[in-house]
């Protein structure tokens, strides 16, 4: 019985990114390695590097951009350097989305206007900066505003209301704001390349305590995400996506399995860590952030031997 297994808290946003989780959880995949995962949910990256600095759950998927910004003390929060955070596996590339409100036809439209992201100083924030300094528009010069609105759903329902005029979305957020008539400007990696986006981060601390747990959770998501990608699987998917996601039509499901298992875009087939995605993740930190300083270390950031354990 998964009740009798030792539970993992495992902090992560809303979003169909969530999939594997959902599939391990559901499928038994996590019970096989002997560990049962509860699902946290959190409104933005402030509250979870919060949370996460005060061990109140054991792993956090998230943007690896927090892990660096919250190693290097370059965080929204006001905890200071953390060096104990780390990530031990990849899952995606953040599936970045700029979406805009139906009235902007380019992103050269987006001039003088007012855009969100989730903090101004982590996350996907530099990501969008970034997006907007090749399209000829610079944060730095006032070429547009930034606010900070939270999370995707707390950001969606910005834009739907009027408030902002673009942000970064992704599945199914991108797609229902698509279906909504507003517009998906651009991919994010279409602009920046390769891009290290979601991962599993732990604190070194536990997890040197923990290390069977943190290789059987590896073990369990990657089945999960295999499982996934076989085609003969699609209906059972969408049906478990739905399940856990039970506000999400059948369309917007069948929608986001195209995009979150898109054979180039998808989720990574095998859990690794990105490093060209990576280097992006540390150049666009290097470039915005504050305190500005030169990062090119990528094993400040991560401990990829858990994963290779888990091989």
């Amino acid at each position: 019985m998964t009740s009798d297994l030792p539970v993992l808290t495992v902090n992560v946003f809303p979003g169909g990114f969530n999939w594997g989780l959902y599939v391990g959880r559901d499928k038994g995949f996590f019970a096989e390695q002997g560990i049962a995962i509860e699902m946290q949910g959190t409104p933005n990256s402030v509250t979870q590097m919060t949370d996460f600095s005060q061990g109140k759950f054991d792993i956090a998927m998230t943007a690896v951009d927090n892990i660096v910004a919250y190693v290097e003390g370059q965080g929204e929060a006001p905890i200071g350097p953390q060096g104990d955070f780390m990530a031990v596996m990849g899952s995606d590339s953040g599936f970045l989305s700029l979406v805009t409100s139906p009235s902007i036809a380019g992103i050269e439209g987006l001039a003088g206007k007012t855009l969100s992201v989730d903090a101004m100083t982590t996350g996907y924030a530099f990501v969008l900066y970034e997006i907007m300094r090749r399209n000829g528009l610079d944060k730095a010069k006032g070429d547009y505003g930034v606010v900070r609105a939270g999370g995707m759903v707390q950001r969606w329902n910005a834009l739907r209301e009027g408030e902002h005029a673009a942000t970064l979305l992704s599945a199914p957020y991108n797609v229902i704001a698509k279906n909504a008539g507003f517009t998906e400007l651009a991919k994010a990696t279409d602009v920046i390349g390769p891009y290290q986006g979601n991962v599993a981060a732990v604190r070194r601390s536990w997890a040197r305590q923990n290390r069977p747990k943190v290789v059987g959770f590896i073990k369990a998501y990657r089945r999960s995400i295999a499982w996934l990608y076989e085609p003969a699987k699609r209906a059972e998917a969408i049906e478990i996506l739905r399940r856990n996601l039970p506000q999400m039509t059948q369309e917007i499901a069948q929608a986001s399995h195209a995009e979150l298992l898109d054979p180039l875009r998808g989720f990574f087939r095998h859990c690794d860590i990105d490093r060209a995605g990576l280097a992006c993740v540390l150049d666009l930190r290097s470039r915005y952030g504050l305190p500005a300083r030169p990062l090119n270390d990528p094993g400040k950031y991560c401990d990829l031997s858990y994963a290779r354990d888990a091989s």
